[in-house]
């Protein structure tokens, strides 16, 4: 059977006064969340560069195969970094995350590199779709560390890969099958490094509308003095039906924010 999304999308600076590099961007065929790497030159840039080449490929929508659709998506965000850095020294070093979702009305193909991670609540349970691309997770992955002990690692930020300016392109891509009454979200770590897994299943299950589970979550994480930029998109598998619009503020990095709903 096919499906529809009803979703909301939000953004913020987070509290502490820096600049917003996250980018997050959702249609009624992809969503994504793209953080600027806060460390590097230009984070902006780069995640405002992710998430515009998706946008761009939005408009080449439908597509047969959703996983080779985001591969070559990722190689052109790379190869698009890589000359700008050509052209202008001071973005050399700018690179970004990217959780990418693509939905064909059955499936999602998923693209993700970074940190920014995918969840999904299904019959209630609260499920992590990624990976992260981390130090951390790596030691978690060879037994050196427990999932408690990265938590509060001094370096739990530092990333193994991500989308960088003269670097590889290295997606990990899987298809993830939909049914209906499913409930998605993407974020950026500036939620999930302050806001805990039972935190947001309470959210994501307890919570209605999405615009609402993005606000709440939000709201937290700030209220949790998140170090970081703070964005989400939350997503529900619906009965598919024609769908309606209607426009949001604009977050940074969105060129046509919506809430969308059949």
């Amino acid at each position: 059977m096919r499906h529809s999304l009803r979703y909301a999308i939000g953004s913020d600076a987070g509290i502490s006064g820096r600049l917003n590099q996250d980018s997050v961007y959702a249609s009624p065929h992809l969503l994504a969340v793209a953080d600027g790497m806060g460390g590097h030159a230009h984070g902006e840039v780069a995640s405002a560069v992710a998430v515009g080449v998706l946008a761009e490929l939005d408009t080449r929508l439908p597509t047969a195969d959703p996983l080779a659709a985001l591969a070559d998506t990722v190689a052109v965000v790379l190869r698009r970094l890589t000359d700008l850095a050509a052209d202008d020294p001071e973005l050399t070093g700018m690179g970004s995350t990217l959780t990418a979702m693509m939905f064909d009305g059955t499936r999602f193909g998923v693209a993700h590199v970074g940190d920014s991670r995918a969840y999904l609540v299904r019959d209630d349970t609260l499920s992590q779709l990624t990976r992260d691309h981390t130090l951390v997770q790596s030691l978690v992955d060879d037994g050196r560390i427990t999932a408690d002990e990265a938590a509060a690692h001094p370096r739990r930020s530092v990333l193994m890969r991500a989308l960088q300016a003269g670097g590889a392109a290295e997606p990990d891509l899987f298809a993830h099958p939909t049914i209906e009454g499913d409930r998605y979200l993407l974020c950026s770590d500036g939620v999930t490094c302050v806001v805990d897994p039972d935190a947001i299943h309470a959210a994501m299950t307890t919570i209605h509308e999405p615009a609402d589970v993005v606000n709440h979550l939000i709201d937290t994480a700030k209220r949790l003095r998140s170090p970081d930029n703070i964005s989400c998109v939350v997503a529900d598998v619906v009965r598919y039906k024609r769908s309606r619009w209607t426009r949001l503020r604009q977050p940074r990095g969105v060129s046509n924010p919506t809430i969308g709903s059949p």
